[in-house]
């Protein structure tokens, strides 16, 4: 079990004993004193549960964020005075990553609406979300606001929380990652988008390669009068298109996108016994080829067998075709997803022995262990660092800009995808209803969507993987 279901097997388990007692309390109290009250409280706690603890949060909000950086990052004499933010003499090209460690304790209001640090400048503000009930250190994202920052005129200011002490502002100088030949391993049509779609379509040459269809969990066409097995190939179809066909939006040619046709969550089985076919879990479909049809690229798995050594060869194949400088792949720690993790190990291991290497690796986090929410905040705004409780590792973040026009087409690019185009559940609109009304939260503008929200923002963060 991954660390995840583990953590999301507590929250649900915590979470049941805490209705039952409740259900017994107001049992008693219905017994002991006014039969009608429990009928009154229920619908009340259970519309207090969808505002303010539906969150899948698995640490404490008053828990320090923990980054140790490269040494030598950190430029000491930064100063946050009447909200001022000033480093006299520091010097920047304008793409460094600019990271600002603050402590922060939120008020009252903190506990029922978002918490955040407002950062203000000429140029336009941005607004950067936190946990409720927020109270410790945490790292905001700068990156872009260099101008500002070395002119001495960029406000740092807290909504619904304060910020207390000095800061500590950190500086990691970058590669240049535009003017690279770009690789991005995608484990499903719109990873790539969600993650990357700023970075790569401004690359000088960007290849985007999908490692597997995402045909399962086809409900919404199934809803169409299909079959289940003929919802999960019509949806394992459509994106496959979507993989090779949305890029092109960007400017990649179509010779440089590959569908490798694998099965979704298929990949560990494929893993543990690397000769042996491994067949969808729901199309009922023992033969990648229905899924990689409209590739353009000869490579070794289209005789259609879906195993590990297989997708191995695919890989190797493709970079020694491509060449790129640069890899973009799921963090191996960051993100929990099993078909993201896989992905990165097969990556790892197709590029043992051969002959190109990548000067860079990247690493991308869809998904994270303990917080549903992140990016928090809304459209448009910056990416503060995810919650790290664990300062054993050394990170070097590595943030693009992206400016509105860029947002704008990224959003029609995920858009596109026609995973993200069916309507959530009703309990799920009904409790967006609900947040928006007591706990002041804000849809994104772009689609319903949750992944509208988290991915198009003003910046795109990375790892840099040793």
């Amino acid at each position: 079990m991954s660390r995840k279901q583990q953590l999301l097997k507590r929250h649900r388990r915590n979470k049941r004993i805490g209705l039952l007692t409740a259900l017994v309390a107001l049992v008693l109290l219905g017994v002991l004193a006014w039969w009608w009250l429990p009928l009154l409280l229920l619908p009340l706690l259970w519309v207090a549960h969808e505002a303010w603890f539906a969150d899948h949060l698995f640490y404490g909000a008053d828990e320090d964020y923990a980054y140790r950086f490269e040494p030598g990052c950190e430029q000491p004499g930064v100063s946050l005075a009447d909200g001022l933010l000033k480093l006299p003499g520091l010097q920047l090209r304008g793409d460094e990553t600019l990271v600002l460690q603050v402590q922060l304790r939120c008020g009252w209001l903190g506990r029922f609406l978002d918490p955040g640090v407002h950062l203000g400048c000429a140029e336009g503000g941005d607004l950067q979300t936190f946990e409720r009930g927020v109270r410790g250190s945490r790292f905001l994202n700068l990156s872009g606001l260099a101008p500002a920052l070395c002119e001495g005129r960029l406000t740092v200011r807290g909504r619904f929380c304060r910020l207390l002490g000095q800061p500590r502002l950190f500086v990691l100088r970058q590669p240049e990652l535009l003017r690279k030949r770009v690789m991005v391993i995608a484990p499903h049509a719109d990873d790539a988008e969600l993650a990357a779609y700023g970075l790569y379509s401004q690359a000088d040459e960007a290849w985007i390669v999908t490692l597997t269809a995402g045909e399962i969990e086809a409900e919404h066409y199934q809803q169409m009068g299909l079959a289940p097995i003929e919802a999960a190939r019509l949806k394992g179809r459509l994106r496959a298109w979507d993989s090779l066909a949305v890029p092109r939006w960007a400017g990649v040619p179509q010779e440089r996108c590959a569908q490798l046709g694998y099965f979704c969550l298929q990949l560990q089985a494929m893993r543990e016994s690397p000769d042996q076919p491994v067949a969808s879990r729901e199309a009922d479909l023992l033969d990648t080829r229905p899924f990689r049809a409209l590739n353009t690229l000869a490579l070794p798995g289209d005789d259609g067998v879906p195993s590990w050594n297989n997708l191995l060869a695919d890989l190797r194949a493709l970079l020694l075709m491509a060449r790129p400088q640069v890899i973009v792949m799921p963090h191996p720690s960051l993100d929990p997803h099993p078909d993201h993790v896989c992905a990165r190990q097969a990556v790892v291991e197709a590029l043992q022995g051969l002959e190109w290497q990548p000067e860079l690796m990247l690493g991308y986090a869809n998904h994270l262990h303990d917080n549903d929410r992140w990016p928090m905040g809304e459209s448009g705004a910056g990416v503060a660092l995810p919650p790290m409780l664990d300062d054993a590792l050394t990170w070097s973040p590595c943030s693009l800009s992206l400016d509105a026009r860029l947002q704008h087409d990224k959003a029609m690019a995920l858009g596109m995808m026609h995973d993200l185009q069916p309507q959530p559940p009703f309990k799920r609109r009904l409790r967006r209803v609900i947040q928006r009304c007591l706990a002041g939260r804000r849809g994104s503008p772009y689609g319903e969507n949750e992944f509208f929200r988290k991915a198009v923002r003003r910046h795109e963060l990375f790892w840099i993987l040793k």
